[in-house]
C-alpha cells in the first residue's frame, strides 16, 4: 500500500509552501520527494467571526490561492497554518520576547487547543482539513518562562512554544490528539489524505 501511494504521488510534483523547518522535517519523514516554494507577503488575515478550526483553514486556503496562477498541471501544493486557541482567543506568533512571556503566562496551568489547517491543492481539485489537539500545561514559574524565552527565542511559533523543546519537556502534562499536529503538521492525517489523492 505504501509503494502504491508513493507511486500514485509520482505523477505530482509536490510543493511544500512553507519555510518551517518542522514542517519540512515531518513531510520528509514520509519518504516523499518534495520541494519548498514560498511566496512573500501572503495575506494571513481572517474574518473575526471565524471559530478555532475555521481560522487556520481560511489562512491555508489563502496561501493556496496565492499559488494558483503559477501552478503547473502536475503540481500538488501543500499549504498549512497552525494556531493556538485559548479561551476563545487566538495566540499567534509573538511580536517580541515580552509578548512570548505573556503568552506562556496565559497558557500556564490551562488546557488549550492547537489547530492546524491543511490544504492539498492541484489545478483540478482541493482537499482541506483541520486537526485539533488538546494540550494541558502545568503551572509555569516566571523563572521557567524567562529561561525558555531567553534561551530558545520562540518568536516563530504560534503560542510562543515548541512542544519538542525544553518547555514541552517540563511543561506539557497531557496531550489528547496528534503530537505532530502540535509540532506543526498533522502528519498521520496528511498521509491518509495523500493516499487518497
Amino acid at each position: 500500500m505504501v509503494e502504491i501511494m508513493l507511486d500514485n504521488l509520482k505523477e505530482y510534483k509536490i510543493i511544500l509552501a512553507s519555510n518551517s523547518p518542522r514542517r519540512k522535517e515531518l513531510l520528509g519523514g514520509l519518504g516523499i520527494t518534495y520541494e519548498v516554494k514560498t511566496l512573500p507577503d501572503i495575506d494571513e488575515s481572517y474574518p473575526e467571526d471565524l471559530d478555532a478550526e475555521e481560522i487556520p483553514l481560511h489562512i491555508a486556503r489563502n496561501k493556496a490561492d496565492a499559488y494558483r496562477s503559477m501552478m503547473q498541471p502536475n503540481e500538488l501544493i501543500v499549504t498549512a497554518d497552525t494556531i493556538v486557541w485559548l479561551d476563545g482567543m487566538v495566540l499567534g506568533k509573538p511580536k517580541d520576547e515580552a509578548d512570548a512571556c505573556r503568552m506562556l503566562r496565559c497558557l500556564s496551568g490551562k488546557i488549550h487547543q492547537v489547530v492546524t489547517g491543511v490544504c492539498l491543492t492541484t489545478l483540478e481539485k482541493q482537499k482541506c482539513f483541520a486537526t485539533v489537539t488538546d494540550v494541558t500545561f502545568a503551572e509555569l514559574t516566571e523563572e521557567e518562562i524567562n529561561y525558555y524565552v531567553s534561551r530558545y527565542h520562540p518568536l516563530d511559533k504560534a503560542g510562543a512554544y515548541g512542544i519538542q523543546e525544553w518547555i514541552g519537556y517540563i511543561g506539557v502534562q497531557n496531550i489528547s490528539g496528534s503530537y505532530f499536529n502540535v509540532v506543526g503538521l498533522p502528519i498521520q492525517r496528511l498521509y491518509t489524505e495523500l493516499k487518497n489523492m
